[in-house]
């Protein structure tokens, strides 16, 4: 594993970890009835707090592309997960709340669960699928899935729509990641040109500005911790699947290293859990949502 990348990576997970929680700062304040309009992004851009979110945000995607560039995306995914622990250390600066015994449980669970996975799957890249039904199956699941989850967020606005739309969010990103890798690989091979006539940068374009839409509008309507975990969760997944699926990511396929590769996912989903559900993670005011409910059906 190149040292480089490894730095890289987990600097892109503290840009993003920053830039979530100010984001999330900014965006609870936005009008509920801009909920998964474009007029949201517009209403944000005027407050500095966002701003500065994004500008982290956006330097944690361009730390997170160059990793990409120089490793495999089933490394540097579990890597980009991290971003809930800077997230908590953030918050947990702003609120004054100890870690205790739940914070330092998901932080062992999440670091040891991503160790376990590097180290039994030893993630080393290989031969890229180059047939084109393989790439569109598994790209059009996992943006299927992350439309059904959109669809069924606006139904359940303020109940179990922030969780899905982190989902839907993390399964963009997933696929944003892998199409980044794939323009990387252009652009390595034919320059400049050779990227821009291909779809794939456009496309990652359009999934990053999506994304954001669907971020923001889980931040407007409820805590922090109600959708980033989800969104933490379902990144790595996406990705890993895109990279094995289609990228030509190899990993340790023996009883013993599946084993130990699944172990370390499901600790590190669980460690998720655990921190998104801490309490230095912002919670919001005591009634806030049933208050704001009214004002989110009129909208």
């Amino acid at each position: 594993m190149s040292v480089l990348v490894l730095v890289l990576a987990v600097c892109a997970a503290c840009c993003l970890g920053f830039g979530f929680v100010l984001q999330q700062d900014a965006a609870q304040r936005a009008p509920l009835g801009d909920f998964l309009s474009p007029r949201l992004l517009l209403d944000l851009v005027r407050v500095p707090t966002w701003l500065a979110g994004m500008g982290l945000m956006v330097a944690g995607m361009v730390l997170g592309a160059v990793a990409l560039g120089g490793g495999q995306l089933s490394l540097v995914e579990p890597l980009l997960a991290t971003n809930l622990l800077f997230a908590l250390g953030l918050s947990r600066a702003r609120a004054g709340q100890p870690l205790g015994r739940q914070g330092w449980a998901g932080l062992v669970l999440l670091a040891g669960g991503v160790s376990a996975f590097i180290v039994a799957g030893e993630p080393r890249g290989g031969a890229v699928v180059t047939d084109p039904v393989r790439h569109w199956l598994i790209i059009g699941l996992m943006l299927g899935a992350a439309l059904l989850l959109t669809l069924c967020a606006a139904r359940f606005r303020l109940t179990w729509g922030p969780a899905l739309l982190g989902l839907a969010a993390g399964l963009a990103y997933g696929v944003q990641d892998a199409l980044t890798r794939v323009s990387g690989r252009r652009f390595s091979a034919g320059g400049l040109v050779g990227v821009l006539t291909t779809w794939q940068p456009y496309a990652v374009a359009v999934l990053g500005v999506t994304g954001v839409l669907l971020v923001q509008s889980a931040f407007e309507t409820a805590p922090l911790r109600r959708s980033l975990p989800a969104l933490t969760a379902a990144q790595p997944l996406a990705g890993i699947g895109c990279g094995v699926g289609f990228l030509g990511d190899r990993l340790r396929t023996s009883a013993g290293a599946l084993a130990w590769e699944a172990c370390g996912l499901a600790a590190v989903v669980c460690g998720i859990v655990l921190l998104g559900l801490h309490p230095a993670l912002p919670q919001g005011a005591v009634g806030e949502e049933e208050e704001r409910a009214p004002s989110l059906e009129r909208g």
